[in-house]
């Protein structure tokens, strides 16, 4: 039996990595390593248990990542502006993995990017979290590594932390305070992307050199508010909040997420339906919060 080209998976033990990590193992056409900080933590014993080989992964370290990517066919690539909210980090980042995936001659990269809104808007709004990953996206195409980017939608999980419903002080309902007026916007679960990326991975010829926008489905802000008060057995309304007051709120990361939702009003090209071709099991919105009632239930 030949033995099976090997997938690099970046951040296997977060949300995004190991959702790619258990369906690449579940689709058993590729081996899978795992690629952590931590080889000791649950979710990596978890991996380890599935089969994975799971590696300790630095995305600072040069030599680390040489060794997680020496002899792949492949890698998936997601890098986190949230673990330290430096664009210039995740750039570097990013880069570091392109270079070592060029030297190596890998055959197929699957990188989680983002648009470079900074650019495509001539420097009106500054989206750190999408700006790097956009320039990373264009470093990668430049020095001509095989690569598919894929831009994912707003999580569905967000709004079960920080969107999640809050009560009206004016009553007895709730609202949903995001700034997108009645433009649609599109989500997905991270739990979803897993099977999209493997798809990707099944068919090179496919996706090679092309970028891919992920949604499960859009739906406007009073859509998502009347399947969470279906949820919640409670009214919930739309806050109507414009992005103007949004950035004031005064939380860490606000501007940052006002310009996301800014951006959001252009309709970045997200394919709903190729999304669902790629995983016909992705789930709706609907779906997603009647499978996490029980979280919603705490609000």
């Amino acid at each position: 039996m030949t033995s099976k080209k090997v997938i690099a998976v970046f951040g296997a033990t977060g949300a995004q990595g190991g959702s790619v990590a258990r369906a690449i193992l579940e689709s058993e056409k590729f081996a899978v390593r795992a690629l952590t900080r931590d080889v000791t933590r649950p979710n990596a014993l978890g991996l380890r248990d599935l089969g994975a080989e799971v590696v300790k992964g630095d995305l600072n370290d040069e030599a680390s990542v040489e060794a997680a990517l020496k002899g792949a066919y492949g890698a998936f690539v997601v890098t986190s502006f949230w673990d330290h909210h430096s664009k210039e980090k995740e750039v570097c980042q990013g880069k570091l993995v392109a270079d070592v995936a060029k030297r190596l001659g890998l055959q197929h990269v699957v990188y989680s990017g983002l648009e470079n809104v900074k650019r495509l808007t001539g420097g009106k709004l500054e989206v750190g979290h999408f700006d790097g990953k956009g320039e990373v996206e264009e470093y990668f195409w430049s020095i001509g590594v095989p690569m598919t980017s894929v831009r994912m939608a707003a999580y569905f999980e967000n709004f079960l932390t920080m969107w999640k419903p809050l009560k009206a002080s004016d009553g007895d309902y709730y609202t949903l305070a995001l700034p997108m007026g009645d433009i649609p916007m599109d989500g997905i679960s991270v739990a979803d992307i897993g099977a999209v990326i493997s798809s990707i991975f099944n068919s090179p010829a496919e996706f090679v050199g092309k970028t891919v926008g992920l949604s499960a489905e859009a739906l406007t802000i009073q859509q998502y508010a009347d399947v969470l008060a279906k949820s919640l057995g409670k009214e919930v309304r739309d806050a109507k909040i414009t992005p103007e007051a949004y950035e004031k709120l005064g939380f860490s990361g606000a501007e940052e997420l006002a310009n996301m939702f800014r951006f959001y009003h252009m309709k970045p090209d997200r394919d709903v339906k190729l999304t669902h071709r790629l995983n016909p099991k992705v789930k709706s919105f609907n779906q997603f919060i009647s499978e996490n009632q029980g979280v919603l239930k705490g609000i």
